[in-house]
């Protein structure tokens, strides 16, 4: 918001309120003309590939850090797979074993960060 003189307020109050609108959903202050407009760009539902309705504008943020389809890594194999499959994959993946090439014993991959610690 800019300072407006005392002279001026209430011709640029009259102006405000024909010609600015604020949004509902945001409290943005937004010109009437463009209302339309924002409210198909940023408050515009959309339907996000694990089949949730959100609005435009969130559905980065959406897609990022919360949806379950979102790709994730395992940590011990680093093959990348929907969010909501990575802690069954996990289960099983960090169960396989590899041979120690310090001691020669089979070791989990889920216990490979700690193992140097005991090895031997």
């Amino acid at each position: 918001t800019k300072d407006i003189p005392v002279a001026n307020f209430i011709m640029h109050e009259i102006h405000c309120r024909r010609n600015i609108e604020v949004c509902r959903y945001c409290s943005e202050s937004i010109p009437k003309s463009e209302m339309k407009n924002h409210m198909e760009s940023e408050h515009g539902q959309v339907t996000c590939k694990c089949r949730m309705k959100i609005e435009k504008s969130l559905l980065k943020d959406h897609e990022a850090s919360a949806c379950p389809l979102r790709p994730a890594l395992c940590q011990y194999c680093d093959i990348q797979l929907a969010f909501n499959k990575l802690q069954d994959h996990e289960i099983y993946c960090g169960a396989r074993t590899e041979r120690c090439g310090g001691c020669g014993r089979n070791v989990m991959m889920k216990d490979l960060k700690e193992h140097p610690r005991v090895c031997g």
